[in-house]
């Protein structure tokens, strides 16, 4: 019997990573696609060219991002954004979404960012532990100075094997190691439950 449970899990080791693929690439094509149901339905793409082309909403939404990209990446670009961002600024409640929304955007996507660069280990749930994190940002002052001066550090902790849910956490910078590991390798350990391990040997580092 033991063959059989080695060919179905060689045959497992195929089909699985392949079938998470789809499901992934399944998910983004559905939203990139969705994006254009917003419109009226006289301003759709079907509607507008007469018949159906499979796959045209996803082409069309991705040529939109990239275009808008280019317009607001020169000048006159930045000054349309900047009203548009005022004028969203002045709407109670949707700016605190927007706004929200954009801010963290920026800050990970921004190449000079700290956010989500560094991998740390962190003591989690509780002192002996030790739970794989990534530190979103530094501290305020007015934080620090409720901890006596000491200087804080904000992280996420991210659940497995699904890493967009997990803990935000403020601890002090002193008690987290910094790995030497790509945040990759750390998100490919999450959420394979451990069983990849990172290539190499990953110096660890105290932050304090």
């Amino acid at each position: 019997m033991s063959y059989i449970r080695r060919y179905f899990i060689s045959g497992l080791l195929v089909w699985l990573p392949l079938w998470v693929t789809i499901l992934v690439i399944n998910f983004l094509v559905e939203i990139l696609g969705g994006a254009l149901l917003l419109l009226p339905a006289q301003y759709q793409p079907d509607a507008l060219i007469g018949f159906h082309i499979p796959g045209i909403n996803v082409v069309i939404t991705l040529l939109v991002i990239f275009l808008t990209g280019v317009v607001a990446a020169n000048f006159l670009g930045r000054k349309v954004v900047a009203l548009w961002d005022a004028f969203i600024a002045r709407i109670p409640l949707v700016r605190t979404i927007y706004l929200g929304v954009k801010q963290v955007l920026n800050t990970l996507f921004t190449p000079g960012g700290q956010s989500f660069r560094k991998v740390l280990l962190v003591q989690f749930p509780h002192t002996g532990m030790w739970s794989i994190a990534f530190q979103t940002g530094d501290s305020t002052p007015e934080v620090n100075k409720s901890f006596n001066g000491e200087p804080m550090i904000s992280l996420f902790i991210p659940a497995t094997p699904n890493p967009t849910s997990g803990f935000l956490m403020m601890v002090p910078r002193k008690d987290v190691i910094e790995l030497n590991m790509s945040v990759d390798q750390a998100l490919k350990f999450v959420i394979s439950l451990g069983v990849v391990q990172p290539k190499g040997n990953s110096e660890l580092k105290s932050k304090g």
